[in-house]
This record gives structure tokens, sequence and C-alpha cells, in this order.
């Protein structure tokens, strides 16, 4: 499977539908389907990637964008207190979706270790 032909792919085509929070060029932004918190935003690059793991140095700029995206979505989410960024990479870090994305999880304290 591609990461073109997983959920996220076909959200970046609206082929079905999300929540759309925030969208640029590089980057979209949509409210997680199953919220880990009151607040579970998922930024995704619209360059496909499977997952961190198989990023090459020539993604360092779309990464970078990934977490400034992020940065910018918790400020608009009302995130000032502070939230937490997730990446999970294959199967033993939780990854269920293979197209790179990183969760921006807030509205309440979180706690550690997280699990």
């Amino acid at each position: 499977m591609t990461t073109q032909d997983t959920i996220f792919g076909k959200i970046i085509r609206r082929e079905i539908p999300a929540n759309i929070v925030y969208e640029d060029e590089f980057a979209l932004a949509f409210k997680d389907v199953n919220p880990q918190a009151p607040v579970h935003i998922l930024v995704i690059p619209k360059k496909p990637i499977p997952k961190l793991a198989e990023a090459e140095s020539q993604d360092g700029e779309i990464l970078g964008h990934l977490l400034l995206t992020a940065k910018k979505v918790a400020q608009e989410a009302g995130l000032a207190n502070g939230y937490r960024l997730v990446i999970n990479n294959g199967d033993d870090g939780g990854q269920t979706v293979y197209h790179l994305h990183l969760h921006i999880l807030g509205g309440r304290q979180m706690k550690w270790p997280p699990g």
C-alpha cells in the first residue's frame, strides 16, 4: 500500500471528509476522529512519506515545516498552556496509518510516561 492509498491520502484529495483546520501548499491539519484529548489535531505532509524512518535528507524542509505548522495550529487552537506533539513510527511505535503525521494533543494536563 502506498501512502496515496491511505485514509490521509484520500483526505488530501478530498475523497473523504475531514474537519480541516489548516491547509497550505505543503501540509494539512484536521481534527482526529478518535480524539485522545480535548484537542487532538493531526498534521500531515501533502508529500507522501510513509513513516519518519523512511524520511530522506531532502525531506528536511518539509519536516521542519510540519513542526512550524503544528506550532501555528496549536496556537490557533488556544493551547497557550502547552500541548504534546507525538509521531508514532512503525508497528511498535503505535503507527496505524502509514502516512507520516504529527498528533497535537492538548486541552488537559499530559501525563508522563505517556504509555
